[in-house]
C-alpha cells in the first residue's frame, strides 16, 4: 500500500476535538489531581516512576509501536531482549528492587525472567540454608542460574498434596531421585520454564524408605549452562500459545529418574539426615507460608491499579466519544451527546472507578498487616502446630498466620475477580473500538486473566475463608476466641441477634460498614448451623461457603475504604473537596454492592426492603450524578503515562481518532503487503515491503 497521503494526514475528527472535550471535563472539577496522586503513591514513588519511564523510553528495544502486530515467537523474542536489557539497566543505574519492579510494571508485559525474579529467588532465600544460599542463591542473583518455580502439574494445580512428581531418597549414594511416573506428573504452566530457565525449584513428593512425607522443594538443574540444551533424562519445552500472557514461556517438564545431590532439597525447615537417613523437621515450618501470603497480598495491592488502567481508558474515551442526541436536550444543544453522560454508561464505569480506590486502600492495609505478622513470626512469637512445610499449602501453618491467611485468600479471590471482570466491562463500555487491540484493554485483560486461577483458584480459595470463619465462630460460642476483628463482629452479632439491628445505611457511613459486618456474621452462623447441627456434607455447602467468603471480603474492602478516609494521614494530604468526592466514591461502592447483594442483606436483617429500594433508585443514581463531573480528574490521579497505557482510546490529550488511524494506516505491517486475491493464482503476496530488523 502507498504511504498515507498528505491530504489524509491533514484531516481532523469532526465536531469538538478530543483535547477540547477532555480540557472541558477537567475544568468541571476542583479535585487536586497532584495531591490525590501523592495520596495513592507518595511523591517519591511518582518521581521514581517518571525517572525510570524516561530511561525506558530512550531505549529502542522498549519501543511499543509493534506490540499489537507481532506474532507469538516475535513477541517472545522481543520480551527476551527487553528482559536482558532491563537486567543490564538495573546494573548500570544501580536500581534497587523497588526501582526494578517499577521498570518491569511500566513495560506492562510478563517477561521471561518473571518467575526467576520472584518465586525462584524468594523460595531459595526463604527456604534455603546458608550453605544452599552459597550454592544456588548467589549465582541466581547474578543471573548465572536462571530459575523458575515448578509446582503445578498437568493433572494437579490447587491440590498440592496430590502432586505426582516424586523425590525418592537413595540410601546407597545419599542422593534424591526425581521422577515423573505418569504423563499427568508433567510440570505444566510453569513460567520462565519453556525456553529460559536452566534451573527449577521442583515441588515433589518426598519418599524415604517407602514412606511419603508430602511435597517438598528441590533445586534441580534442567539445562546445560553452556549449550542451554536439556540435560539427559529431562524433557522440557514451551506449552504453546495461550489466551494471553504470550510474552512468557510457560513450560512443561518431565524427569526420568534424575539424580540430584543431598544439598538440592531446600532444608531450612526440613531435611534428610545424612547419617541416620531420617526425616528431620527444623525451625518453624509456618514461616514457609509467608511466601504465598506475600504473593496473595501483592495481588490484592495490585488489583486496584490493574483495574484503574481499564477505567482510565474507558472514562477518557467515553468523555471524548459522542453518540446520538439526548432526547431531552434543549434545542440550543443540537450536537451528539458525550457517551459518559448516559447513566447506563455511568452505572457501569463509575462503580468500577470507586472500586479502584477501594481496592487500593485495602491493598495497603493488607500489606501493612502482612509486614506486621512477618515481624512477629520472625521474632519467634508463632507457635508451631506440627503441620508440614509445603510452601504452597492452602491452610496456614500457625495460629498467628490464620487471620492473615484467610484474609489473603478471600481478598485475593475477590479483588482479582473484580479487576478481571471489571476490565471486560470497561472494554465493552468502549463500544466497537474496545474490540481493537489499540484500545489497550483487551491485551491487558488477557494478560491479567490468569490471576484469577494462579496462587489459588478463586472459587477454591473461598473454602479456606469459610473454614477459618467457622473455626472463629466455634471459638466465640465456646468463649475461647482470640481477640481480632473477625471474632469481634461475630461476638457483636451474637450479643444482638435476639434484638436485631437498625442500621441507617443511607444516612450513616459507619452504619453502612456495620451492615456489611452483620451480614458476614449472619452467613457465618448460618453455615455453622448447616455444618455442625444439620451435619451437611462439606461438598453440599461449597456454594454457601463461596457466598460467605465473598460477603466477608466485601466487608473488609468496605471497612478498609472507610477507615482510610477517616485516617488523619489521608485527611492531612488532601483538601476537603477531594475528600468529599472520595467519600462519595466510598458510598457508591458500598451501596452499589449492597444493592447487588440485597437478598442477603435483607435475609440477615441488616437492612429493610425499603432501604435496598432507596439505595438503588435514589442514592446510587444521585451519587452517579455528583461524581460524574470529577470522573476524568479522578482517573488522571492514577498518573498513567501514555507510553505505559499504550492505548489510542485512553490518551491523556484526547486525540483518540488521530492515534487509532495512525496506528492502522502507518504502523500496521499488513498494509505493506500487496496480495494476489485470485483463486486461480498460486501467488499469495505480489509485494511484501515489510522491514525486518533485528533487536
Amino acid at each position: 500500500m502507498a504511504p498515507t497521503p498528505d491530504w489524509v494526514k491533514q484531516l481532523t475528527p469532526s465536531g469538538p476535538q478530543g483535547s477540547e472535550l477532555l480540557a472541558t471535563e477537567r475544568a468541571k472539577s476542583d479535585i487536586t489531581v497532584e495531591r490525590l496522586s501523592q495520596l495513592l503513591y507518595t511523591q517519591e514513588v511518582l518521581d521514581r516512576k517518571k525517572k525510570i519511564i524516561n530511561v525506558l523510553k530512550s531505549e529502542k528495544v522498549f519501543d511499543k509501536s509493534q506490540n499489537y502486530f507481532s506474532g507469538r515467537i516475535d513477541r517472545f523474542e522481543t520480551a527476551l531482549a527487553r528482559a536482558k536489557k532491563l537486567r543490564n539497566l538495573r546494573v548500570k543505574h544501580e536500581w534497587n528492587l523497588d526501582e526494578y519492579r517499577t521498570a518491569s510494571e511500566a513495560i506492562s508485559e510478563p517477561g521471561p525472567y518473571g518467575l526467576h525474579d520472584s518465586m525462584f529467588l524468594i523460595t531459595i532465600a526463604e527456604q534455603g540454608t546458608p550453605e544452599q544460599h552459597a550454592q544456588f542463591l548467589v549465582k541466581a542473583e547474578e543471573y548465572k542460574f536462571i530459575g523458575c518455580y515448578a509446582q503445578t502439574e498437568l493433572g494437579h494445580g490447587s491440590n498440592v498434596r496430590g502432586l505426582e512428581t516424586t523425590a525418592t531418597w537413595n540410601l546407597e549414594d545419599k542422593t534424591f531421585i526425581i521422577h515423573s511416573p505418569y504423563l499427568t506428573a508433567s510440570k505444566w504452566w510453569i513460567g520462565s520454564l519453556g525456553k529460559t530457565a536452566n534451573y527449577a525449584v521442583v515441588m515433589a513428593q518426598l519418599f524415604i524408605a517407602g514412606k511419603s512425607y508430602g511435597p517438598h522443594p528441590f533445586v534441580v538443574q534442567i539445562r546445560d549452562l553452556k549449550t542451554h540444551e536439556p540435560l539427559e533424562n529431562v524433557h522440557v519445552g514451551d506449552i504453546g500459545p495461550k489466551f494471553g500472557y504470550n510474552t512468557m514461556d510457560n513450560g512443561f517438564l518431565l524427569f526420568n529418574k534424575v539424580k540430584v545431590p543431598h544439598i538440592s532439597m531446600l532444608a531450612r525447615f526440613s531435611r534428610v539426615d545424612l547419617d541416620t537417613n531420617q526425616y528431620v523437621r527444623e525451625g518453624s515450618p509456618s514461616l514457609v507460608y509467608g511466601t504465598l501470603t506475600w504473593v496473595r497480598s501483592t495481588i490484592v495491592m495490585q488489583a486496584g491499579s490493574v483495574l484503574a488502567r481499564g477505567v482510565t481508558i474507558a472514562t477518557r474515551y467515553c468523555a471524548v466519544r459522542r453518540q446520538f442526541q439526548d432526547r431531552d436536550a434543549p434545542a440550543s444543544e443540537p450536537g451528539e451527546n458525550q457517551v459518559l453522560n448516559y447513566t447506563m454508561v455511568q452505572i457501569r464505569l463509575l462503580p468500577l472507578l470507586a472500586a479502584t480506590f477501594a481496592l487500593h486502600f485495602t491493598g495497603k492495609s493488607m500489606m501493612n498487616l502482612y509486614s506486621e505478622n512477618q515481624k512477629k513470626m520472625n521474632a519467634g512469637e508463632a507457635k508451631d502446630n506440627g503441620r508440614g512445610a509445603g510452601p504452597e499449602e492452602i491452610q496456614s501453618g500457625s495460629d498467628i498466620l490464620a487471620d492473615l491467611h484467610a484474609t489473603s485468600c478471600g481478598l485475593k479471590a475477590y479483588s482479582s475477580t473484580i479487576a478481571a471482570e471489571g476490565l471486560e466491562v470497561c472494554r465493552r463500555a468502549c463500544g466497537g473500538h474496545g474490540y481493537s487491540s489499540f484500545s489497550g484493554i483487551g491485551p491487558w485483560y488477557a494478560d491479567y486473566l490468569p490471576t484469577t486461577t494462579w496462587e489459588g483458584d478463586n472459587y477454591m480459595l473461598t473454602q479456606q475463608v469459610a473454614r477459618y470463619l467457622l473455626k472463629s465462630a466455634r471459638s466465640v460460642l465456646s468463649s475461647s476466641a482470640p481477640s481480632n476483628d473477625t471474632t469481634s463482629i461475630l461476638s457483636t452479632f451474637l450479643s444482638r441477634s435476639e434484638i436485631g439491628c437498625a442500621f441507617d445505611v443511607l444516612g450513616s457511613d459507619s452504619d453502612l460498614v456495620d451492615a456489611f459486618a452483620w451480614r458476614t456474621a449472619f452467613l457465618t452462623f448460618e453455615a455453622l448451623k448447616h455444618r455442625d447441627e444439620q451435619k451437611k456434607a462439606w461438598n453440599d455447602l461449597l456454594v454457601d461457603f463461596y457466598r460467605l467468603s465473598k460477603a466477608h471480603s466485601q466487608y473488609m474492602v468496605v471497612r478498609n475504604f472507610y477507615e482510610a478516609l477517616q485516617s488523619g494521614e489521608t485527611r492531612a494530604q488532601i483538601d476537603d473537596s477531594t475528600l468529599d468526592v472520595l467519600t462519595k466514591l466510598f458510598r457508591l461502592f458500598a451501596l452499589n454492592t449492597l444493592e447487588q447483594e440485597g437478598s442477603e442483606f435483607y435475609a440477615s436483617g441488616a437492612v429493610t426492603v425499603k432501604q435496598i429500594s432507596l439505595a438503588r433508585t435514589n442514592t446510587v443514581m444521585k451519587l452517579l450524578e455528583e461524581i460524574r463531573p470529577h470522573a476524568v480528574r479522578l482517573v488522571d490521579s492514577w498518573a498513567f503515562d501514555d507510553w505505559v497505557l499504550d492505548s489510542s482510546l485512553g490518551r491523556q490529550d484526547g486525540k483518540v481518532y488521530e492515534d487509532m488511524f495512525y496506528r492502522a494506516s502507518e504502523l500496521n505491517p499488513l498494509n505493506s503487503i500487496t496480495v494476489d486475491p485470485y483463486p486461480d493464482s498460486e501467488v499469495l503476496f505480489k509485494k511484501d515491503d515489510r522491514r525486518r530488523s533485528k533487536l
